[in-house]
């Protein structure tokens, strides 16, 4: 499974990555600081630019192959397993470093519910959100990846995930795909 947080500058951000995913890409779980109301929109835009199918989470959905699933605006996105099955929780809540939703809900649920067995990437926007949890699913085992400066719009989430040491590499934008691919290809 891979995981995926950003925030300024991310819409453009996650259409490059997702834009790289084939087809059968694993299951993909997606935050983006965006208010309610706009995930649902920018979701279908992805879904007719993009190989993998890609949707609005809704409360219970199965994480599957070849699907790219986003955090709806206003709620924050956790990861559940069950066995062999992984479903995402929405759910409302208090913002979290300000925002709902909040990479670092996401990123924290992977680390807790899946260990080694997800592979994640930061990438642009400010402040500091997905930081913590980007440290915490590389202690829990994952690969992890942060997007590098030069070509984020804001440098301020990977840099603080990278200066706590949550980053197996600092990748330009262009190369998280391909190195997201790779990773969930060594998980069992």
């Amino acid at each position: 499974m891979i995981a995926i947080g950003a925030s300024t500058g991310g819409c453009e951000a996650i259409a490059t990555v997702l834009g790289g995913m084939p087809a059968d890409a694993p299951g993909i779980v997606s935050v983006i600081h965006m208010p309610e109301g706009f995930t649902k929109s920018f979701a279908a835009r992805l879904d007719r630019s993009c190989a993998v199918r890609v949707s609005e989470a809704r409360d219970g959905d199965r994480v599957v192959p070849g699907h790219a699933l986003i955090a709806p605006g206003g709620y924050h996105l956790e990861v559940a397993r069950s066995g062999a099955m992984t479903t995402v929780r929405v759910r409302p809540g208090e913002p979290v470093n300000r925002h709902r939703p909040s990479v670092d809900v996401l990123f924290n649920s992977c680390a807790r519910e899946l260990g080694p067995n997800v592979t994640g990437a930061i990438l642009t926007g400010m402040g500091d959100d997905g930081a913590r949890g980007l440290v915490a699913m590389r202690r829990a085992g994952a690969r992890t990846y942060a997007q590098d400066e030069a070509t984020c719009v804001v440098f301020g989430m990977p840099k603080e995930a990278i200066a706590m040491g949550g980053a197996d590499e600092v990748l330009p934008l262009t190369r998280v795909a391909e190195h997201l691919l790779r990773s969930a290809a060594m998980i069992s």
